[in-house]
């Protein structure tokens, strides 16, 4: 179990942490999530603040959990696919940006 360096990006911020190399996909894929979450309420325009931004998008994708905590049919290969999706189009958005 190696612990390596990973860089994610954060509403345009890069972050360095360290990840096991068997969680390197799975920590992408959130880190994928929580930017698409976070810069869809920067888009809102009712905040500013990059910490309110992170606090807000927190609190809602602890909702998210919380929610599907309580269904008894969560399909967690279902919440991959759909985690995998997300990534891609963030990737589009970013490459069309480039």
């Amino acid at each position: 179990m190696n612990n390596t360096p990973l860089n994610i990006i954060i509403l345009g911020r890069e972050f360095t942490i360290a990840c096991l190399d068997e969680e390197r996909e799975e920590i992408q894929l959130a880190a994928a999530y929580l930017d698409n979450k976070a810069n869809a309420i920067k888009a809102e325009g009712k905040i500013v603040d990059s910490d309110r931004i992170a606090i807000i998008t927190a609190l809602k994708i602890t909702h998210e959990l919380l929610m599907l905590r309580n269904t008894t049919s969560f399909d967690i290969d279902e919440f991959r696919r759909r985690i995998i999706t997300l990534k891609k189009k963030v990737d589009e958005a970013i490459t069309m940006k480039d």
